[in-house]
Parts: C-alpha cells; sequence; structure tokens
C-alpha cells in the first residue's frame, strides 16, 4: 500500500503555530502535546479552534443537567469534582495539569465520555478544537 502525504491545510499550520504559544514550560508525559491535539482536532475540523467559543462551550449546559463547567469547575484550573460521584478531578488546564492532554488514549477516551455526558453525543471536532483552544489559553 502507498501512502499519499499530503500537506496539511493553512488552517492547521496556523493553530499548531499559535497553540505552541501555550504550551507550559514544564516536561510533558505521554504520546502527545495540548498544542497537537490541538492542531490534530482544528485540522479534523478544518479551521483552527476558537477560545472565545471554546470558553461559550465549556459553561453551557446544551439542554441537559450538566455543563462541562459543571465538574471541571469555572474556570477550570483548579481541582474539580463528579457531580453525581464526587470522585476528585485533576485541574482540566493545561497551564495547571502538565498531564493534560500528553495521552492520546485518555484524551480520546475522556472526550467520547464527557461529550455523551454533556451533549448524549460526541463531541464534533470543531468543538473538540474550541475546548481545547479555550483551556489552552488559560494561564496562571
Amino acid at each position: 500500500m502507498t501512502l499519499i502525504r499530503r500537506p496539511l491545510p493553512a488552517a492547521a499550520l496556523l493553530a499548531a503555530m499559535l497553540a505552541s504559544a501555550f504550551l507550559p514550560t514544564t516536561s510533558q508525559a505521554g504520546d502527545t502535546t495540548p498544542a497537537q491535539q490541538l492542531s490534530h482536532w482544528s485540522a479534523q475540523a478544518g479551521t483552527p479552534g476558537n477560545a472565545d467559543k471554546g470558553r461559550t462551550f465549556f459553561t453551557a449546559k446544551h439542554g441537559g443537567e450538566w455543563s462541562c463547567a459543571s465538574c471541571h469547575g469555572t474556570p477550570p484550573t483548579a481541582q474539580g469534582k463528579h457531580t453525581s460521584t464526587g470522585k476528585l478531578i485533576a485541574p482540566l488546564a493545561p497551564a495547571f495539569n502538565p498531564k493534560a492532554f500528553t495521552d492520546t488514549a485518555k484524551v480520546d477516551k475522556w472526550f467520547r465520555r464527557n461529550c455523551k455526558d454533556v451533549l448524549s453525543r460526541e463531541c464534533s471536532a470543531g468543538e473538540k478544537a474550541d475546548l481545547l483552544a479555550y483551556l489552552s489559553s488559560l494561564k496562571p
């Protein structure tokens, strides 16, 4: 099988460059970084993530009982707590948790699970990009 390499869309390259400015200076653990995740989902969406849209999405209830903020807090820079189980949740913003968004399998698992809890469906690539842009914009 021959793989055809295609250049990344300009939007994905721009998203990767912008996201690199938001990386924490602490070391990362895992197989990816928040910037790589943002670049991936921006490329999938065909447009760079938008932090303002991400903040609005994060705090909205989307017709259900919960929002992302229900468990992760507003802003998600401190330890959160699951609304129904009481389980403690590490800060979601990468600048406050160096392990956030550094393991692709966990990123996929938690996006799938949390989006279904909040939206009753999986998040779109654009919603994921917007959320990552918002979370990456939060600084100490």
